[in-house]
C-alpha cells in the first residue's frame, strides 16, 4: 500500500453521509427506515448507496433476518467498531468547533 493511510481513511468513511450513518449507528444496529428517519435530507438512492459502500468496506454489516415481511438491520463489524471512538471524538469536535466559532463570531 503505498501513499497516505489518512487519505485511505478518509476515502471509506468520507462523504457526505458516511460519518452521519456511522455516528447513528453508535447505539447499535438500525433498520434502514430508522435510518431514513434519522437523516431526513438524504435520499433514499443515496443511503442504499453509502451503506452498500460502508459494507463493501467492511464497517458495517447487513443483517437479514428469516422473516415475513422481510427485516434487515445494519451495525458495525468487528473491525468496524474500531472507528467508535473516532466517530465519538468527531462528534465532540464538533460540538467544541460550533461552541468555539461561534462564541467567537458573536462578540
Amino acid at each position: 500500500m503505498n501513499g497516505c493511510f489518512v487519505e485511505l481513511a478518509i476515502d471509506i468513511v468520507g462523504g457526505k453521509w458516511k460519518g452521519i450513518i456511522l455516528y447513528h449507528l453508535l447505539d447499535g444496529p438500525k433498520r434502514f427506515n430508522q435510518l431514513r428517519r434519522l437523516i431526513p435530507t438524504v435520499t433514499q438512492r443515496m443511503l442504499t448507496l453509502q451503506l452498500r459502500e460502508l459494507e463493501e468496506d467492511g464497517v458495517i454489516s447487513r443483517i437479514q433476518y428469516p422473516e415475513i415481511p422481510p427485516h434487515v438491520e445494519y451495525q458495525y463489524t468487528e473491525f468496524g467498531k474500531t472507528l467508535q471512538p473516532i466517530i465519538q471524538h468527531m462528534q465532540e469536535w464538533g460540538k467544541l468547533y460550533t461552541e468555539e466559532y461561534f462564541a467567537d463570531n458573536q462578540s
